[in-house]
């Protein structure tokens, strides 16, 4: 295997023989054939779209193919092989539909069982673009490839909620289909990759509008962060139809909802605030479940991404549904949530109530552009002299205490917007307010990082300024591949002086960094106090 597209990546340069995540060599090899075969899919898909014939079908393979390869979703060989039947059936049938028949991937034929398939994993490893194009334009390929799985888990999450857009899917196979051609000059490759964040953007919108117009916009509210005595259920990981799901099904049977991770923010929704059940947060991030689901009373749902290998304590009391797949572990694929509900039923739950903690949240865009007026009230008089936005993925790779440590060194005059896991490193602790505006103002999951960006917008436009002009600094941490897809938005909207870490991408080498570097400004985190420093001067 070699795979390099996460932070915590063996020794910075890629895992070769077994992922730091859990993944298994087999399954790290089957996930490359199942990208090779939907780079087929999008080649066949892409072409029939010049001829007006759009596939839906193979339009929502795609996103769920491409979201499987994600970091802490599909562990399972069986599922995977799976998804590679399904996706050369459909190539085959669209091929047979329209006549069209390329070169490249769209010529992959399949082993017929896993054995097989293993033994053709040579010819469609990553490996092969560092070879053929070198380890600098394959790096650029791969931040477009990495990207578009980012964007794929958007688009799945939206499509959960009924939102579907065909313009986005054809972008998507036209970049899939740029990726299976293969050979690309830099330039060429740096325009996809800006490419792929304005998609991004478009994908983020989409779920923006699919989110609140099912739920409502997010609230500002202070949210529980400590249990209470009762039955317990958790819900881990990102997915809100899902949540929607267990919380009507278990509602009248004495069982009490908390979320862990990045399922925080669902509890600022509107509609979910009318289940007296959904009582707060159990945890912190990801990547701390193994200590805290072994000590929650309770089963655990997991939903889309950020998963780890569960341990013997909660092997027998862990659930996932939609892409997520650990082999041993209970799926549950029709949001039939009967077992979860039954498990915490037969468990004592928490025996008593915890002293009580909150944290405040539901300060996404709506909530905060109803503040503009405050906001940029206080900017002008100087109440408000920065806005910091300290956010993203969490993870277990040492170094992220910056975090926490660059948000304790800002002056009290300034504010701090917060998304995505990485809020666990600052959202417990008392920051206290400017005029009545918390300082902390939660924006919401990785998945509500559009807020972020309308929020800098409309700053922007009442100060007449350009987003550059803003006193606004973006310190932002990475993981996996959506926050790649972000950080290319970011990229595409021309925002610039980005920190990033806590270590650089694996696939982003020396002379691509230099790019980043001088077109964007963008710095890798170093000390907290001299980042601060530098950034106020």
């Amino acid at each position: 295997m070699f795979c390099y597209q996460c932070e915590q990546t063996a020794k910075g340069t890629g895992c070769t023989i077994r992922g730091v995540c859990g993944k298994e060599d087999s399954v790290a090899r089957l996930q490359d054939i199942l990208i090779w075969s939907l780079q087929g899919l999008s080649q066949v898909a892409h072409r029939a779209r010049q001829l007006n014939i759009i596939d839906k079908e193979a339009d929502i393979l795609v996103f769920e193919g491409m979201f499987s390869t994600i970091t802490n979703v599909n562990f399972d060989p069986d599922r995977v092989f799976s998804l590679i039947c399904k996706t050369v059936e459909k190539r085959d049938l669209l091929k047979e539909k329209t006549g069209i028949n390329p070169a490249g991937p769209a010529q992959f034929k399949a082993g017929k069982n896993q054995e097989e398939l293993l033994a053709q994993s040579d010819q469609v490893s990553l490996w092969q673009h560092i070879e053929k194009m070198g380890e600098v334009r394959a790096g650029l390929l791969h931040l477009i490839l990495y990207g578009l799985k980012g964007i794929s888990a958007y688009a799945d999450h939206a499509k959960v909620l009924g939102y579907y857009d065909e313009a986005i899917a054809g972008k998507f196979h036209e970049l899939m289909n740029f990726i299976a051609q293969g050979d690309h000059t830099q330039e060429d490759l740096l325009e996809k990759v800006l490419e792929t964040g304005k998609l991004n953007l478009s994908v983020m919108g989409l779920l923006d509008k699919a989110n609140t117009e099912t739920y409502g916009h997010p609230e500002p509210m202070k949210a529980r962060m400590s249990p209470i005595k009762g039955k317990a259920i958790l819900i881990s990981g990102h997915d809100l139809k899902d949540l929607e799901a267990l919380l009507e099904q278990s509602k009248g049977k004495g069982i009490n909802i908390y979320t862990h991770g990045e399922m925080l923010p669902a509890l600022a929704y509107p509609k979910f605030k009318h289940y007296d059940h959904f009582i707060g947060n159990y945890g912190s991030a990801w990547q701390n479940q193994l200590s805290e689901f072994a000590q929650f009373p309770g089963p655990i749902l997991m939903t889309t991404n950020c998963i780890q290998r569960p341990s013997s304590k909660y092997m027998d009391r862990i659930f996932t549904s939609g892409l997520v797949a650990w082999p041993g572990v209970v799926h549950i694929a029709d949001r039939n949530f009967s077992p979860l509900i039954n498990t915490a039923l037969s468990m004592e739950g928490f025996t008593e109530d915890a002293p009580e903690k909150v944290a405040d949240i539901g300060f996404a865009h709506h909530a905060v552009l109803g503040l503009a007026e405050v906001l940029l009230a206080k900017i002008n008089e100087g109440k408000i002299k920065h806005i910091f936005l300290i956010g993203g993925c969490d993870g277990a790779k040492p170094g992220r205490s910056y975090y926490t440590d660059f948000a304790k060194a800002t002056p009290p005059d300034t504010l701090l917007l917060t998304l995505a896991c990485g809020k666990y490193r600052i959202n417990k602790e008392s920051w206290g307010d400017i005029d009545g505006i918390p300082r902390l103002l939660d924006v919401g999951q990785c998945n509500d990082a559009y807020s972020a960006v309308l929020i800098a917008k409309a700053l922007a436009e009442a100060l007449s300024a350009e987003i550059n002009d803003l006193p606004l600094t973006l310190v932002l941490s990475w993981y996996e591949q959506k926050a790649v897809a972000v950080l290319l938005s970011l990229l595409s909207l021309g925002i610039k002086n980005i920190r990033i870490g806590p270590s650089l991408p694996a696939f982003i080498k020396a002379p691509v960094w230099e790019i980043l570097q001088n077109q964007w400004g963008m710095k890798a985190i170093d000390d907290p106090q001299k980042d601060l420093q530098e950034i106020l001067k």
